[in-house]
């Protein structure tokens, strides 16, 4: 059985879009873990949403963490999920364990320009947009 295809359109069936997601390699899972931009950073770079990277800061728009914003720590590539400085699940024992996120939950407040390609990405996209 073929587990994977690049040339997958799309279904309506909820099981077959979920397999899809579930097979995906990691070189496009990236695609996945885009987050919409704050109206300040939308203004400035001219585009709508952009990939979560670790040393970006969000604030938390979905959840029981509604409203609280902080650092991003970890990006899991494989689970979908994003760790942030924090937010953490108290364990019964009392042990704390950061408490994972999905990426389309979160809003990029302050982004991390310290890669030269994210600034090449963002500074080609502006000039396309205006």
């Amino acid at each position: 059985m073929k587990k994977w295809s690049k040339s997958w359109k799309s279904s309506k069936k909820p099981k077959k879009q979920r397999k899809y997601v579930h097979n995906m390699p990691l070189h496009l899972r990236n695609t996945l873990m885009s987050a919409t931009l704050s109206k300040e950073l939308r203004k400035k770079y001219g585009r709508r949403s952009l990939s979560v990277r670790e040393g970006d800061k969000v604030k938390i728009l979905r959840g029981q963490f509604k409203k609280r914003s902080g650092k991003v720590t970890k990006v899991r590539l494989i689970k979908i999920r994003l760790n942030i400085e924090g937010i953490e699940n108290i364990k019964k024992d009392g042990s704390k364990a950061p408490y994972p996120i999905h990426p389309s939950n979160v809003m990029l407040t302050e982004l991390n320009l310290d890669d030269k390609k994210r600034k090449k990405v963002l500074e080609r996209k502006n000039k396309g947009g205006k």
